[in-house]
């Protein structure tokens, strides 16, 4: 079988289904785990991903203003590698490829006619229809109930950590100029992590908030995750945020619970390491609950 993925998390669940060497291609930002750089890359940002969290915001919404996707899709490459199963998703053009520009890709090389599996990743309920989806068109179904086993045994052990524990006030912000909070799945995992996520709702896209509003909700801890950057380069563009007036006047910030995390990666990446992002989540929030295992690697002190 023959296997394209144009989206990073659907490549991760590939992988963790046993299925990596039937990928034949995959998104600019498909690199986990990193053996897949290796495969053809058929996709490319449409606009400029440099510069400030403002310049990059200021382009995507001029984007979805004008009807243009922000990536391309090399179509004769596409072609060339003859796919059985193209997996793509529709829950957000910003993350992905969407299924429109994989249908016009497709409608303009006739002769190409893949399974195309559209995740929906709106949620951990959706993920867990999302593994079983992709297990089923790559004809592994008991590879991806394993799976979500191993998944949910995880989930299970990290909230265990932090049962019977007064929940924590946190604000996980996927963007810092504007301000935006964390929706979909994470607030389930805040939750489940001994947390009340302030700004966004399980299941529901993210949302833009005021830096007044932040100011008066005054979180207990602060998770920096912006999304489609790790680590550094979420650092570089911290000024976005700290150089606001009032930062350091935070309860987060004075108690020391602000951290900066991998959004890239871990916090808005649908796929299998969601279990890291809970217990990384369970380490921030619960110190003294759990060794911090993913310090350094998934989340840093802000």
């Amino acid at each position: 079988m023959r296997v394209v993925s144009l989206i990073a998390s659907a490549t991760e669940i590939v992988c963790a289904l046993g299925r990596e060497a039937d990928l034949v291609g995959r998104s600019h930002e498909c690199d986990y785990p990193p053996s897949v750089r290796l495969l053809p890359q058929l996709t490319s940002p449409a606009i400029d991903v440099t510069g400030s969290s403002a310049d990059i915001d200021r382009r995507v919404r001029q984007s979805a203003r004008d009807a243009l996707s922000v990536y391309r899709v090399d179509d004769a490459r596409l072609a060339a590698l003859a796919p059985d199963v193209l997996i793509t998703q529709t829950q957000c053009e910003v993350c992905a490829v969407s299924l429109k520009d994989v249908e016009q890709a497709l409608a303009r090389r006739l002769g190409l006619s893949p399974r195309v599996v559209s995740l929906n990743p709106g949620s951990l309920t959706d993920l867990r229809a999302d593994v079983r989806r992709v297990a089923a068109a790559l004809d592994v179904p008991e590879n991806g109930e394993e799976l979500l086993d191993t998944l949910e045994d995880r989930f299970a052990r990290a909230a265990a950590r932090t049962a019977g524990r007064a929940k924590r006030s946190v604000a996980v912000i996927e963007w810092m100029d504007p301000l935006m909070s964390a929706g979909n799945w994470t607030p389930t995992l805040v939750d489940r992590a001994g947390g009340v996520e302030l700004f966004g709702a399980a299941g529901r896209h993210s949302g833009t908030f005021t830096w007044e509003q932040l100011r008066r909700a005054d979180p207990e801890a602060l998770v920096v995750a912006p999304c489609g950057f790790d680590r550094a380069r979420a650092r570089a563009d911290l000024a976005a945020l700290t150089a606001r007036p009032g930062f350091r006047d935070l309860r987060a910030v004075r108690e020391k619970r602000a951290f900066l995390a991998d959004g890239n990666a871990y916090f808005n990446r649908p796929g299998p390491r969601v279990a890291q992002t809970l217990e990384a989540l369970v380490e921030m929030l619960h110190p003294d609950a759990v060794p911090p295992q993913w310090e350094g690697i998934v989340w840093e002190r802000l």
